[in-house]
């Protein structure tokens, strides 16, 4: 058999080691759209864009964080 890292085991064992991002799922209005493992962060971890399951799952969140910085009114000079 072949050897598989536990530290990947654990990462990936999502239905006990992950929710929902709920950074994502209040901004981003296509959320439901995404495949189901997108969606996921793991549990021991804040929702942050490093704790997404998959690497689309983080840019996603990346470019949500990115969208909600431009949104932002700039600040203006005293």
């Amino acid at each position: 058999m072949e050897h598989i890292d536990p530290a990947v085991i654990h990462r990936f064992d999502t239905p006990r080691s992950s929710r929902l991002c709920e950074f994502c799922k209040e901004l981003d209005p296509q959320f439901p759209q995404r495949r189901p493992l997108d969606q996921m962060v793991a549990t021991s971890r804040k929702a942050i864009a490093s704790a997404h399951l998959t690497e689309d799952g983080y840019v996603r969140h990346r470019m949500l964080e990115l969208r909600r910085l431009v949104s932002r009114a700039p600040l203006t000079a005293a």
